[in-house]
């Protein structure tokens, strides 16, 4: 699948392999890239911060658990675990992902900027009130902008009166 971005400035050439960029016909060694992208497959949703995607060329896919970047979701036996769950896979499941990894987290788990059907899941998982901004790890100022706008209009989770945020529920 070979899908040119910006005037042939960056090509994705098939799921799993990395955006390759291209200055004045010089192409960069993707494995030098800072930043490369994958483009996966979400085979499946944890929960409302996770995923699962399979990565790679047919006959030796990889497969590989992603934690949204910058936001923080609550567990799936918390009040809107099971929302912010299927939020996640109507937006993810079964779809193309562009997965730019930022860092590894200690449970050896990718932490990634997701893009599904075009869209940030972190940033729509804030947007529709199933997550917080991890301030703890942010560095996306849009991520806290929109969590002001959710918890202003009480949506999702903000229709709650006091809730709990995971990681206070992780540590009880």
């Amino acid at each position: 699948m070979a899908v040119g971005l910006l005037a042939g400035l960056l090509t994705l050439t098939s799921p799993g392999q990395r955006l390759q960029a291209s200055i004045g016909g010089l192409t960069s060694d993707p494995e030098e890239m800072p930043a490369s992208v994958l483009l996966c497959l979400v085979v499946a949703i944890t929960d409302g911060d996770t995923l699962k995607a399979r990565c790679g060329e047919e006959g030796s896919y990889q497969l590989i658990k992603v934690r949204l970047a910058e936001i923080d979701a609550p567990e799936k036996v918390q009040p809107f675990g099971q929302r912010n769950r299927q939020q996640l896979a109507d937006l993810c499941f079964n779809q193309e992902a562009n997965i730019r990894e930022t860092a590894r987290d200690r449970f050896g788990r990718t932490v990634a900027r997701v893009r599904c059907q075009g869209l940030d899941a972190s940033a729509e998982q804030v947007k529709a009130g199933m997550a917080w901004a991890f301030t703890r790890y942010l560095t996306d100022p849009e991520i806290a902008q929109l969590e002001k706008v959710a918890r202003g209009t009480g949506i999702g989770l903000w229709a709650d009166s006091s809730p709990v945020p995971p990681w206070e529920w992780r540590r009880r």
